[in-house]
């Protein structure tokens, strides 16, 4: 699929975004083929046999809403894909200077993130190294800051972890003064900064809630977890779709800056220049395509955030699309980069099906 196509664009049409609720449009008005469309609705209900809840976005508006074993109001926490999200988090710090910049030395802002020592870490070997005190804010957010990592410098080996996020938020929210990591509980965290930096500003209702692995009783889970998480419904993470399609601008509000969302959502410089090329699918907390990694048949233009539960959000600028599924009906074991081709099967039919 090229990234032509019939599209709609800012220079063409004065941009629309959601009230409380999104705005319904039928698929003919929005440039679908409902024949194509009905085929691809029948692909998503064939995938598996798992609880699924698709919601498709063009235009601003809502096209289709398709749900199996599980109904519109209900709300998961999206594991990994909260990830997206935090990258927002810290392309806003620096924008508003409470963080110097993506490349500023984290030990600098949140020197707790040293303090774990042999036996204090979430399993044995794993614990701050001295190389660990050059992680940058950057590397945090591209998994490629090797924390607590034994044998992976910073910014050199592109590591999925949660610990390196969570280092991430909470020293994020303590440059605001809203996180102690000697008293979680304390002040209202990284969640607060969710609510009053994104979710809040385009309207959004999901909520947010903190989680922790099962750790060792001495672990210091105050400093490496109290891991934040976005718990929303299909129609609200697609609310947050659509803020990333349009630059990160909602009405006339950037809420994250243009520039680092564009930087963010295509493959970062560490993996390119240290990874081989079937791990070129990866930016700032978000899974991109424009090497093709992720989905060969769709846009390059295109990028995902992705979550353990096969969440999902897709979002395709040049066709003005979006697509959220939270949960899918796909298998997704082994996430993050199993089940791509049974997604990128249903993503390319959806697309496929625009006259």
């Amino acid at each position: 699929l090229s990234s032509g196509g019939s599209h709609m664009t800012t220079a063409d049409t004065e941009r629309v975004f959601p009230s409380t609720d999104w705005e319904v449009r039928a698929p003919e008005a929005l440039g679908f083929d409902t024949q194509r469309l009905e085929r691809a609705r029948h692909l998503v209900d064939g995938a598996g046999s798992s609880p699924y809840r698709v919601v498709v976005v063009r235009g601003g508006y809502l096209m289709a809403e398709w749900m199996g074993g599980i109904d519109a109001g209900t709300r998961l926490g999206q594991a990994s894909a909260s990830k997206s999200y935090f990258s927002c988090l810290l392309g806003i710090a620096v924008a508003e200077g409470v963080i110097p910049s993506a490349d500023a030395r984290v030990v600098d802002v949140y020197p707790e993130m040293m303090d774990v020592g042999p036996g204090d870490g979430p399993k044995p070997g794993r614990h701050a190294f001295d190389k660990d005190r050059d992680i940058t804010f950057r590397q945090l957010i591209g998994n490629t800051s090797g924390y607590m990592k034994p044998g992976e410098a910073p910014g050199t080996v592109f590591h999925y972890q949660t610990f390196g996020m969570n280092i991430l938020t909470n020293s994020l929210a303590t440059a605001y003064g809203l996180y102690d990591s000697g008293d979680p509980d304390r002040l209202p965290g990284a969640n607060r900064l969710l609510e009053e930096k994104i979710r809040d500003p385009i309207g959004g209702s999901w909520e947010h809630q903190y989680s922790d692995f099962e750790h060792p009783p001495d672990a210091k889970k105050g400093i490496f977890g109290h891991s934040s998480r976005v718990v929303a419904t299909a129609r609200e993470t697609a609310r947050a779709g659509w803020l990333w399609l349009n630059g990160g601008r909602w009405r006339d509000t950037q809420v994250v800056p243009e520039s680092y969302l564009r930087h963010a959502t295509r493959t970062n410089d560490d993996i390119v220049a240290r990874e081989p090329v079937e791990n070129w699918h990866y930016g700032l907390g978000f899974w991109t395509n424009d090497h093709g990694g992720l989905w060969p048949d769709l846009p390059r233009d295109s990028f995902a955030v992705r979550g353990t539960g096969a969440k999902l959000i897709w979002v395709c600028p040049s066709l003005d699309l979006l697509v959220t599924q939270n949960p899918g009906n796909w298998e997704d074991a082994g996430m993050p980069v199993d089940g791509n081709r049974h997604i990128g099967e249903q993503l390319a039919a959806i697309a496929g099906a625009l006259r």
